[in-house]
């Protein structure tokens, strides 16, 4: 890990999956901020910087795929925007290739495990 602790936006609507990805990042040596919706992830983006975003695809409100899209937008129009890693069961190839399209750096699948948070927190360095 860098001297820094990364600050990284976790969203998702499972409260096990967010809870899990808290004490990962925590072991990790990273601060979390904990959203549970898409709605809420864009919010939070708004008012603080993150150094990256994992993102979850299925959610209420607003799902990853719907997220990605308005932070494509917002690149477009010159705003910064953190690296994001989707985080889902949708790995097919086909998956990976529509998140890829739609601005996300990479995928790791669900659930989360210390290997995979290992793999996504390098894209965001």
């Amino acid at each position: 890990m860098s001297a820094r602790a990364l600050h990284i936006l976790v969203a998702d609507d499972n409260p096990i999956n967010r809870m899990m990805a808290a004490r990962l990042l925590k072991e990790a040596g990273c601060h979390g901020v904990l959203v549970d919706d898409g709605t809420h992830a864009l919010t939070a983006l708004q008012a603080q910087r993150f150094d990256g975003v994992l993102l979850d695809e299925s959610m209420t409100h607003l799902n990853g795929s719907e997220v990605l899209k308005e932070l494509k937008r917002w690149r477009a129009e010159g705003r910064m925007v953190p690296p994001v890693v989707m985080v889902t069961g949708n790995d097919l190839p086909s998956d990976v290739e529509h998140f890829m399209g739609l601005g996300a750096k990479g995928l790791i699948p669900k659930p989360l495990s210390r290997d995979s948070l290992r793999r996504a927190l390098v894209l965001f360095k």
